[in-house]
């Protein structure tokens, strides 16, 4: 009796071992990565060139905006511009040529001056040996000499320098001024390029958030969609039923609404928090369990780009 009990459990035990694996259908969405595209600086919209639904390619224009601000500044910069260049080729380059010959009349002026006090202080002197003038006379005009001279010097040494150029210390200041005038005219048109919102990758747009006339504000999302070839499908699954998920394993995704298969890659598995985003319809989890969601990616991306975001894909698994 003894032998017939050990005999019957060892066959148990063989028939639980032998036991079939369960299919389990799993439910999951097809996921397309979204895309924000915000505006950089205020302005009132006055173009709006897409509509919803439009798959547009990267750099092409989505809106145009009015910066009046900016436009006002560009005239400013602009204008800082043109005479930061003319003070600093007259730095370079010197006087004009009408510049020059005023300075020239001028030195002639100063000349006639400096060559009469001369001519007065040599007859002075001679005077003042032979006691025919006083000695306060004497000082008097020879006062008069030296500023005529020091005019006539400052003068000469104005000419040279209109005609050479200014010191380089002050080519360097005025190259300075220049360089600054540009950098303030390239911000003004990098800021001015900015009134034309540009898609920043090939995309679809899904949603249109402002209409014309309204207000953009920096870091406002303006239009949302979803990247080119960017699909794949995710499934979230609880902790027993992972043994049918490995990383880099290939799998066959099941589309109900067009009855297709895609074989997919499963490229991601990482624990969802309590609150997670859930692909399942109707989830019946057991609390105690984490769930996990698992990204499968397709192999060939271009049997994915005519699936609908968000529909209903299926995976059998056999646990």
């Amino acid at each position: 009796m003894k032998r017939a009990i050990t005999i019957l459990f060892l066959i148990l035990i063989a028939l639980s071992c032998n036991k079939p694996k369960n299919n389990t259908l799993l439910q999951g969405k097809v996921e397309n990565e979204q895309l924000a595209v915000v505006s950089k600086i205020p302005g009132k919209i006055i173009k709006i060139l897409v509509k919803e639904g439009d798959f547009v390619k990267k750099g092409d224009t989505l809106a145009i905006l009015d910066i009046p601000e900016v436009d006002a500044k560009k005239s400013q910069a602009e204008g800082a511009v043109i005479s930061a260049k003319a003070q600093y080729s007259m730095a370079l380059k010197g006087a004009t040529d009408n510049q020059i010959k005023q300075l020239e009349a001028k030195k002639m002026g100063l000349k006639e001056q400096y060559e009469f006090a001369q001519k007065s202080i040599n007859r002075l002197s001679n005077m003042l040996k032979d006691s025919l003038v006083s000695q306060q006379t004497f000082d008097e005009t020879f006062a008069k000499y030296q500023g005529a001279q020091a005019q006539y010097n400052a003068v000469l040494a104005e000419i040279d320098e209109a005609k050479k150029g200014a010191r380089i210390e002050q080519q360097t200041m005025a190259l300075g001024q220049q360089d600054r005038a540009y950098g303030a005219l390239q911000e003004v048109e990098s800021a001015n390029k900015e009134r034309f919102v540009i898609a920043p990758q090939d995309m679809s747009i899904e949603t249109i958030t402002l209409n014309l006339g309204e207000l953009a504000l920096p870091g406002y999302t303006l239009f949302n969609g979803y990247i080119s070839n960017s699909t794949y499908f995710r499934f979230t699954v609880q902790e027993s039923q992972l043994s049918g998920f490995k990383k880099g394993q290939e799998i066959t995704i099941n589309i109900p609404n067009s009855d297709r298969k895609i074989n997919g890659k499963i490229t991601i598995i990482k624990q969802l928090g309590s609150y997670g985003n859930i692909a399942t319809a109707y989830p019946d989890y057991e609390l105690q369990e984490s769930l996990f969601e698992v990204k499968i990616t397709p192999v060939n991306i271009s049997e994915a780009k005519d699936l609908i975001t968000k529909t209903t894909v299926t995976v059998t698994l056999s646990l």
